[in-house]
């Protein structure tokens, strides 16, 4: 992939050279932090110091000013290198990049908060819980904010709070039942009241640490109210960071088993099961899906900023179901090729499948994307 026409900017080249330098010490870890749902830290660490957690700042306010198709495409290498690593950290370039394209809040927040990324700060929203579901659905948080003052309080539970144990701030969603205003409040780490609940226990993802974030009584300033929901929408192509991650794990999984094509060879046989006819139609069906994904979404990452007047909602929503479908079709070809030694344990196969699965929950869901699309063709909306 490194070799692909695809790749054209200073910061894309900069980056992937940067990122495969560090693949092994990535990937060293990679068993025993899914096994024990540890986080990461390592990476994300190295990925602080060398300033990727600045690569969706404009460079107005000190960042690299990366484009959302920047931002996908080295995610997408990320993602074929460890997910939970480029999934936690994309969170953190989606908001980024999101906050500074909208600038929803005042100019004097947004300078600060440039400040406080530059020196280290990680952001993520925190917006699902159990009771609503996926926010995507519209349900109304059951996270309340109380005026007081010159003050909010805060009380609530949010689930799936990825990078959880490194955030330094969190966009809580919330609701004022005084003023029937639904929006995100801005709360900082160590704000008292809140807390991390050690809750992470799933199948895929599970270096993540997406715990749950409890918020009793947690008192901020009314400033801190930084964005009121509703009013006129656009399409949101930092979003595209979940796709991306999905498709650099698929990646991962017809890379490791064209390798394993290339070198097993049972006794049965007089060379590496690459010579079969069954297994080259197999890698050939695997890599004809992934050509496809890859174009797909590299291509609406690149129509996004480079055509502002034409909005790409169908294809935003399209690049999430169709790399997630055909990305779980790619691991399960390459589990065929690989065979039963694809479930050992000590193979990351069974990982990336796992992994795979976990991004079908996440935004948007496939019956939500397929709706979408099809009121924008009927003109329903």
């Amino acid at each position: 992939m490194l070799e692909s026409g695809l790749i054209h900017s200073d910061i894309q080249r900069k980056w992937l050279k940067k990122l495969q330098a560090v693949k092994a010490d990535f990937q060293a870890h990679a068993e025993h932090n899914d096994l024990n749902s540890r986080f990461p830290y390592e990476n994300i660490e190295w990925l602080k110091q060398e300033g990727y957690t600045l690569l969706t700042l404009p460079k107005a306010y000190g960042g690299e000013g990366a484009t959302v198709e920047d931002m996908v495409i080295l995610q997408t290498y990320l993602g074929a290198i460890d997910g939970a690593t480029a999934l936690s950290i994309g969170w953190h370039l989606s908001v980024v990049g999101q906050l500074y394209e909208e600038k929803k809040w005042d100019d004097d927040l947004l300078n600060q908060f440039a400040k406080a990324v530059k020196e280290g700060a990680l952001i993520n929203r925190a917006v699902s819980e159990a009771d609503t579901g996926s926010p995507t659905r519209g349900g109304k948080p059951s996270t309340h904010a109380v005026k007081e003052g010159d003050s909010y309080i805060l009380n609530g539970v949010k689930t799936f709070t990825s990078m959880s144990p490194a955030l330094t701030h969190f966009l809580v969603s919330g609701y004022n039942e005084a003023t029937d205003q639904y929006g995100f409040f801005l709360v900082e780490e160590g704000t008292p009241g809140l807390s991390i609940a050690q809750t992470w226990n799933v199948l895929g993802m599970r270096a993540t640490e997406s715990h749950d974030l409890v918020l009793e009584n947690v008192k901020i300033p009314t400033e801190n109210f930084v964005e009121i929901a509703g009013g006129p929408k656009s399409p949101n192509g930092w979003i595209l960071h979940i796709p991306s991650v999905y498709l650099g794990i698929a990646q991962a999984a017809a890379d490791y088993a064209k390798d394993f094509a290339k070198t097993h060879q049972p006794n049965s046989i007089d060379q590496s099961i690459a010579h079969l006819p069954t297994v080259q139609q197999s890698v050939g069906e695997m890599e004809s899906l992934l050509l496809s994904s890859r174009a797909f979404l590299w291509s609406t990452a690149r129509m996004y900023h480079e055509s502002p007047d034409a909005p790409v909602w169908n294809e935003t929503s399209a690049s999430k179901v169709l790399v997630m479908n055909q990305g779980l079709q790619v691991i399960d070809i390459a589990m065929r090729i690989v065979g039963a030694k694809s479930l050992e344990m000590e193979r990351p196969l069974q990982r990336y499948y796992r992994d795979m699965r976990a991004g079908l929950h996440n935004p948007p869901m496939q019956d939500a994307a397929y709706t979408n699309i099809a009121k924008s063709e009927l003109d329903l909306f």
